[in-house]
């Protein structure tokens, strides 16, 4: 059964407002997939903060029309589910490493920053560390030279004390 008017209108102000906050939009074709396997990805996009949704496509496009996203608009046909986050790479990573692993999801098209992004600039996206990976490995790199330097210390402070005594 379809949506009534109103309903409609809700479904295009959640989405609206999904997309307010969001810094990435990725599409992918859904055809022929089962709905335990979308179940796992729902759970999986949940767990990554990645809003997940089957739109009718108008409805998509009016939720993204006036925004950076628009550039989407030509990319929406077929048979799409459309992953939003505010995390930069949080839903191509989730769609992509599902797409990996169950052939009936295909990524079609994402967008990031106002610029549209073809299946390869999703995957590209994909491939990118999370902001988590990111911040440790800033971390690590941020310690290892007061720790190197606490080293250096503590051998200069042993060789001092050696030459005293």
């Amino acid at each position: 059964m379809g949506l009534n008017l109103e309903g409609k209108k809700a479904v295009v102000a959640e989405v609206s407002a999904q997309v307010a906050g969001a810094q990435t939009i990725v599409v992918a074709e859904y055809r022929g997939i089962e709905v335990g396997d979308l179940t796992q990805l729902r759970v999986k996009a949940r767990q990554s903060g990645v809003y997940l949704r089957v739109l009718r496509n108008t409805l998509a496009r009016r939720a993204v029309e006036g925004t950076p996203f628009s550039v989407l608009a030509d990319q929406m046909t077929g048979p799409l589910i459309y992953g939003i986050s505010s995390d930069p790479v949080a839903a191509a990573k989730v769609l992509h490493d599902f797409a990996r692993s169950n052939d009936k999801l295909a990524l079609k098209a994402g967008a990031y920053a106002g610029k549209a992004l073809d299946k390869a600039g999703v995957q590209a996206l994909a491939s990118i560390p999370s902001r988590e990976e990111l911040l440790a490995r800033l971390l690590g790199v941020m310690k290892a030279p007061v720790s190197g330097f606490a080293v250096a210390l503590g051998a200069l402070a042993k060789q001092r004390e050696a030459a005293a005594a």
